[in-house]
C-alpha cells in the first residue's frame, strides 16, 4: 500500500494511529517524570513496534520494559540493550533469558518467590553470565508481590547472592490505580506505590543487599505522581496510546486516545435500533474494562470517520465479525441514521488489547489520509 491512501480505500476492520497524538502523550509523560527526576523505562508491551518507540524515545535506543521474551528479543535486534523483564519469571524461560543476556543484553528479571529463587540457584552455573534480579513487591493488593516488610525479600536475596542472578533491587505496579475514582485517588495510589518500593528497598539496604534499582510503574499513577524521592525509574506504556479506560478514570481526555478501529456498516436491525458494522470483538477484543466504571463505553466509543465522537454511540454488543452499535440509552429513536458502507472510528477499552488483534497501523498525521504504515509484532 502506497503512502497517502484515503481512509475510504482501505479494508476495514483496520488499526488506525494518530501520529500527532502519540508525540503530545509522549512528550507530556517524558516532561513530567523528568521534572520529578527518575528515569522514564518506556513499557513496549502497549505498541510493540519499533517505529512506536523510537517516535515515544527518539532514534537512539532507551531503558524499555517488555512483558514477553519476545518482545526483549524483538527489540534486541535492533539495538535496545538495557530491558527489564517486568513479569515474575518462569524458569523454563531461563536458557532464553542467558541467551539475550549473550547476546549483549543488560537483561533485568523480576521474581518475588523464594522457591523460584531457589530453582534459579540451582539451574545456574557460576560460568553464566550476569543476570541481575528485581524482587517485584506488592503495594495494593491487585496482582503479585511481596508485602515491603516480608522477610522473604531478604531471603531471595541471600539465596541468589552467590549466584550470577545477583537482587539488584525491588519493582512494583500500582494495577489499583485503573480502578480509582479520581484524581485525589490516583495521587494517594501513586504515594502508596512510592513508599511500598522505598521501604523494601531500604529493608535490603540494611540487610547489607543492593538495592540501587527502585522501580515504580502504571500511567495512572506516573500521569499523577507528585514525590518520587527514592525512586530511580518509572515504568508506564499506556499513555502512548491512551483507552477509554483512561479517559474514564480521569488520566487523558477522549482527544488524547491516538489509536481506534476504523470500521464499516454492513446492516441494520431499525426497529431495535442497531447498526451493524464489520469489527466485531476480533477487532476490538472481548475487553469490557469500562463496564465496572460508571461510563460503561460497551466495546468502544463510536466516533465519526474524522474521529469526532458521535453523541452517545457505542457498540453495546459483538460477535466475532459483527459489533452492534446503538444509542446509549437503547432508544431506537435516537439512533442516527448511518447508511451502509458508511464508515466509522472506534475508540477502544484497552490499547493493548485492540492493538493485539492487529499485525500493522496505519498511521494519520492529520487528515483523512495514511501517511505511512507501521508494524506491530505478537507472541510471547
Amino acid at each position: 500500500m502506497t503512502d497517502s491512501t484515503r481512509l475510504y480505500e482501505l479494508d476495514t476492520p483496520t488499526l488506525l494511529l494518530e501520529r500527532g497524538k502519540v508525540r503530545a502523550n509522549a512528550e507530556r509523560m517524558r516532561s513530567h517524570i523528568a521534572s520529578l527526576g527518575p528515569q522514564l523505562r518506556l513499557h513496549v508491551k502497549t505498541a510493540k513496534s519499533l517505529e512506536v518507540t523510537k517516535l515515544v524515545q527518539g532514534e537512539a535506543p532507551g531503558p524499555i520494559t517488555v512483558s514477553t521474551l519476545k518482545e526483549a528479543e524483538e527489540f534486541s535486534g535492533h539495538g535496545y540493550r538495557d530491558i527489564l523483564y517486568g513479569v515474575a519469571f518462569a524458569p523454563n524461560k531461563l536458557a532464553r533469558a542467558l541467551a539475550l543476556v549473550a547476546s549483549g543484553v543488560k537483561l533485568k528479571i523480576v521474581l518475588d518467590s523464594v522457591d523460584t529463587a531457589k530453582t534459579l540457584a540451582s539451574l545456574l552455573k557460576p560460568t553464566d553470565p550476569s543476570l541481575p534480579v528485581l524482587i517485584e513487591i506488592d503495594c495494593d493488593g491487585h496482582r503479585s508481590g511481596l508485602k515491603p516488610g516480608d522477610p522473604k525479600i531478604i531471603e531471595i536475596a541471600n539465596l541468589l547472592a552467590s549466584t550470577p542472578a545477583k537482587v539488584c533491587g525491588v519493582m512494583t505496579h500500582a494495577g489499583g490505580s485503573y480502578d480509582c475514582r479520581s484524581i485525589d485517588a490516583i495521587r494517594a495510589m501513586a504515594a502508596k506505590e512510592r513508599d511500598a518500593v522505598v521501604m523494601a528497598a531500604t529493608s535490603l539496604r540494611n540487610a547489607g543487599c543492593d538495592a540501587s534499582v527502585v522501580s515504580v510503574g502504571s500511567t495512572p499513577t506516573a500521569t499523577y505522581a507528585e514525590d518520587l524521592t527514592g525512586v530511580t525509574e518509572v515504568r508506564a506504556g499506556v499513555f502512548v496510546f491512551f483507552d477509554l479506560v483512561m479517559a474514564g478514570i480521569g488520566v487523558c481526555r477522549i482527544e488524547d486516545i491516538a489509536v481506534s478501529v476504523l470500521g464499516t456498516v454492513i446492516g441494520h436491525q431499525r426497529e431495535k435500533g442497531w447498526t451493524l458494522i464489520d469489527a466485531g470483538w476480533m477487532a476490538m477484543s472481548r475487553d469490557r474494562g469500562t463496564a465496572k466504571q460508571p461510563m460503561d463505553q460497551g466495546y468502544g466509543l463510536v466516533c465519526d470517520v474524522a474521529g469526532r465522537p458521535m453523541a452517545d454511540l457505542i457498540v453495546v454488543d459483538a460477535s466475532q465479525e459483527h459489533g452492534i452499535i446503538a444509542h446509549r440509552s437503547g432508544d431506537p429513536a435516537r439512533m442516527p441514521d448511518l447508511p451502509t458502507g458508511t464508515q466509522v472510528r472506534v475508540l477502544p477499552n484497552h490499547a493493548c488489547a485492540t492493538a493485539a488483534q492487529y499485525d500493522r497501523y496505519r498511521v494519520l498525521d492529520g487528515g483523512d489520509r495514511v501517511e505511512t504504515t507501521w508494524t506491530r509484532f505478537s507472541g510471547w
